[in-house]
């Protein structure tokens, strides 16, 4: 089996809320793609509730895209303590730390149920399990801890 990067990382030693590069690769064509840990939550001490980090996925999806050009997807990890995040070309932890802490901002302060997208069936593969509020308060929770851009020693942005 191929050996996944993620895997290799020890996470006992993390200290969320954080962003992490991953690695950027170069495509055939010269394409840089990168990818980040969008770590939330401390590993195997907290998880997000299903129906508030469904939410969350959902807004980020828009929110990001309105703060930084060249975002391909948003994808929550399944362990739930947060997402990986991979772009088109060359971005820093401390810039997508910064989208990310902006993103969060406004879920608490400006979002409301109608602003979320993809809440209908037409829409969504399990439309019925979103939370906003579980969303808000996780969002809140996490700016309270502040997101840094070092995995390893609290850079907070």
């Amino acid at each position: 089996m191929a050996e996944v990067e993620s895997f290799q990382l020890d996470h006992t030693k993390v200290l969320a809320p954080y962003v992490r590069l991953i690695g950027s690769e170069t495509g055939p064509k010269g394409d840089i793609i990168t990818n980040f840990d969008v770590r939330l939550v401390q590993p195997n001490v907290q998880e997000i509730p299903t129906a508030g980090l469904h939410t969350i996925e959902h807004l980020m999806a828009s929110l990001i895209r309105d703060r930084i050009d060249g975002m391909i997807d948003f994808s929550p990890f399944g362990c739930r303590t947060g997402f990986h995040m991979i772009m088109w070309g060359e971005h820093t932890s401390e810039e997508i730390a910064k989208v990310i802490k902006s993103s969060l901002e406004a879920i608490v302060t400006v979002v409301e149920w109608a602003d979320v997208p993809g809440t209908t069936i037409e829409s969504c593969g399990n439309y019925r399990d979103h939370s906003l509020w579980t969303a808000k308060e996780w969002s809140a929770l996490i700016l309270k801890r502040g997101i840094s851009s070092d995995p390893f020693i609290r850079k907070v942005i």
